[in-house]
């Protein structure tokens, strides 16, 4: 972002997220699935951790608890100090859009709203009356200046995933979470999506991002990796043990 926006300030914690013993479970059908099983971790302020492991095994699951879309069953997840497992609806969407930016796979975008149109409406939501100038910075920060105007059909994947994170980034946030975030493109655009990242870390926000990419897994400072809902690479890395 430019110099007159800075990523929104945590409150004081020793740890950005910590995740303690969290579980989820689903039915399907007559069964009990526990997509996660006694999950536990911490993420400090300023990390860039990747969250691991094969399809179905509670990746997603956990990221939408961070992302404060949905309570665990059990557990506890504290956010910057403040336990968010039982705050209100309102509380967890303030929470959301003060402090966490989402970057999806499929990119979430608003088909008949312009790129620029799209990246305004966290602001929107949060009444800022300068929502046009930001989401415009915004575009800018991630390349597309020139293609503000243009909707999603008419821009590239790589294009879409950069309003995508265009979007994520005009609040501000201090976190951001990214489910698959090159998922859906080739490796050339990737590697792009994956420098842009690199540079909003660089900036200092903490990223998460959810991957089966190893390669993507390996930018990352620390993964963490989930296997049938549980954390399957020992204690020294999960860092809530």
């Amino acid at each position: 972002m430019t110099a007159e926006h800075t990523p929104a300030a945590l409150p004081e914690a020793d740890f950005v997220i910590r995740a303690q013993e969290l579980v989820k479970t689903f039915r399907l059908g007559e069964t009990i699935v526990r997509a996660l099983d006694g999950v536990s971790f911490a993420v400090g302020r300023g990390e860039k951790v990747a969250i691991t492991g094969p399809s179905g095994s509670g990746k997603s699951t956990l990221m939408n608890i961070l992302g404060c879309l949905g309570p665990p069953d059990e557990g506890e997840y504290v956010l910057a100090g403040e336990p968010v497992s039982k705050l209100s609806g309102n509380r967890l969407a303030e929470i959301r859009n003060k402090y966490i930016g989402f970057v999806f796979q499929t990119f979430n975008l608003l088909p008949r709203l312009s790129a620029v149109e799209n990246v305004e409406l966290p602001l929107l939501y949060g009444g800022v009356a300068d929502a046009p100038q930001r989401a415009q910075e915004a575009l800018e920060t991630v390349g597309l200046g020139d293609r503000m105007r243009h909707e999603p059909s008419q821009l590239s994947g790589g294009q879409r995933q950069r309003v995508a994170i265009a979007r994520a980034i005009v609040t501000d946030p201090a976190i951001l979470l990214a489910d698959e975030p090159t998922g859906n493109l080739d490796q050339s655009t990737g590697q792009e999506i994956m420098a842009l990242f690199d540079d909003l870390h660089a900036q200092g926000r903490t990223v998460i991002m959810v991957t089966h990419d190893q390669e993507v897994a390996g930018r990352c400072e620390r993964q963490i990796h989930i296997l049938d809902g549980r954390i399957a690479n020992g204690a020294e890395d999960a860092r809530g043990d």
